[in-house]
């Protein structure tokens, strides 16, 4: 993605709005999702403060991703073009409208994909679908914001940085080879974040179980990665949050269809 406006960026500006978008998406899953975990499991502590920690935790860690990212992200041409408009006063549309059909029709392809690998998921991961689904919206706001923000703004561009600072010296653009390095690394990283979340609703994980887990995210954060990468974060929170869309519609008409 390639920045054709040269007035300088508040980035604290871009960092507040960054870290207020993931956050919110964080608070989502305190109270949509940890309500519902307690009626299917006991939780080691009262749900009020479980929910309280939750949310101080996620802030924590997306206000280091922001941070990180807002520092590092220009230097290595990586841009959330959309975020940055509102933060300067531009007009956004113009900066998002680019990035919405790549995100889309990745999205669409990404749902697809979601749909159908949960219905080749392993015995343990079928089960949990049936026992606790998250409520959509958590899963659009946490996953296509949240996440986003912490795994390709924060982890993606922290790595991308790494890569140029010591393989180029930080000199010229970021070789291409090296972003594609950084957005696998933090890929592989974004799937394995999921295994600590499966073992404790699943019980115990096994080598399929988690190499399914790993496998299935680690492809969504190669996906979401290059759309980052080409387009800026927007295209990626948006192909993150329709591929949940996306899947959940498809399982909605399964259920329908099967029920008729």
């Amino acid at each position: 993605m390639t920045r054709t406006d040269s007035a300088p960026v508040p980035r604290l500006r871009v960092g507040i709005l960054l870290w207020s978008a993931g956050t919110l998406g964080a608070v989502t899953v305190a109270i949509g999702v940890l309500p519902r975990l307690s009626t299917t499991m006991p939780l080691p502590a009262p749900l009020w403060l479980i929910m309280l920690a939750s949310v101080a935790q996620s802030a924590l860690l997306v206000a280091l991703a922001v941070w990180g990212g807002t520092a590092l992200a220009p230097a290595v041409g990586l841009h959330a073009p959309a975020f940055e408009a509102a933060a300067t006063g531009r007009p956004i549309m113009p900066v998002l409208e680019p990035q919405i059909l790549p995100g889309l029709i990745a999205g669409v392809l990404g749902g697809v994909l979601l749909f159908a690998s949960f219905r080749l998921s392993p015995a343990p991961i079928n089960a949990l679908q049936d026992q606790f689904s998250p409520p959509l919206y958590a899963r659009v706001l946490y996953g296509g914001v949240t996440e986003e923000v912490l795994l390709r703004w924060g982890l993606m561009t922290a790595f991308t940085w790494l890569a140029w600072r010591y393989y180029q010296g930080r000199l010229g653009a970021v070789r291409p080879g090296l972003i594609w390095l950084a957005i696998a690394v933090s890929a592989v990283l974004f799937g394995a974040g999921h295994l600590p979340v499966a073992s404790y609703l699943i019980g115990s994980l096994t080598g399929l179980v988690a190499l399914f887990v790993v496998g299935l995210n680690a492809t969504f954060g190669v996906l979401f990665g290059w759309l980052f990468w080409r387009w800026g974060l927007e295209s990626a929170m948006v192909a993150h949050a329709v591929t949940h869309l996306v899947s959940y519609a498809a399982t909605q008409l399964q259920g329908s269809l099967g029920a008729a």
